[in-house]
């Protein structure tokens, strides 16, 4: 009866130190299942809508992608860069931009890039009703495709803005809402060794890097490339990432 006794008790705290573990494992993977949902969905009523912070995770795939809404001086290294490790990778082109540079456009077009919309005028989307976040969309893609011939499938909003008028007009154009994983925020940071940094935190597959057409993005790009190829990974475009 002894030996009983002093089992039964142990019993219990065995047991409340299981369940003690199980409701804290349930507890944080819903928590981060629900910080996945909260990062990539918008939803009103029964609709809706999501951006890709990421390419497929199941395969060891990275993209090194642009944003480019002011200044040309580095975009030709950026290319040259991209071409010497044989690269394919995504710009996304502000319709301003695209009027000022048409030939550079070109040029990012004739080396083999993919082109994706970050809206006309640098706007904030997020404080745009519907029509104006077509109409700022649409002006882009007419200007991009009228110079490139290119159809556009892809929108980074300009400073990661969204809303859902933005989600509703990208559905109605057919495009897919581009974020990141890695923002090396190069255009404040001028400082190469915090965008290499940036750019391999913690890299995984389908990582979507952050980047625009500094000196210091330039500096680092290199780098980078090295760190993703020497750890196996394959960068593309985002386009193939997102498959």
């Amino acid at each position: 009866m002894k030996d009983r006794f002093v089992l039964i008790p142990n019993g219990r705290k065995i047991i409340g130190v299981v369940l003690s573990f199980f409701v804290l494992f349930t507890c944080a993977y819903l928590s981060f299942s629900i910080q996945i949902v909260k990062d990539v969905i918008i939803s009103s009523n029964d609709d809706v809508y999501s951006a890709y912070y990421h390419g497929n995770t199941q395969k060891k795939r990275a993209t090194i992608m642009f944003n480019v809404y002011w200044g040309n001086e580095y975009i030709d290294s950026i290319l040259e860069i991209l071409k010497k490790n044989n690269i394919k990778t995504t710009f996304f082109i502000g319709g301003i931009w695209a009027e000022k540079y048409p030939d550079v456009l070109r040029k990012i077009v004739d080396d083999g890039h993919e082109i994706g919309s970050h809206g006309y005028s640098h706007k904030d989307h997020s404080k745009l009703n519907y029509e104006e976040n077509i109409k700022e969309m649409r002006k882009a893609e007419e200007i991009i495709k009228s110079i490139t011939n290119r159809e556009i499938t892809l929108f980074a909003p300009p400073s990661g803005y969204i809303s859902e008028e933005m989600f509703k007009a990208c559905e109605y154009l057919g495009y897919k809402t581009i974020m990141w994983s890695n923002d090396t925020v190069d255009w404040r940071d001028k400082n190469a060794k915090l965008i290499y940094k940036r750019a391999i935190k913690n890299a995984s597959g389908g990582e979507l890097i952050l980047m625009h057409p500094t000196e210091k993005t330039v500096e680092a790009l290199q780098e980078v490339i090295n760190r993703y190829h020497n750890n196996g990974f394959r960068l593309t475009t985002v386009g193939e990432n997102l498959s």
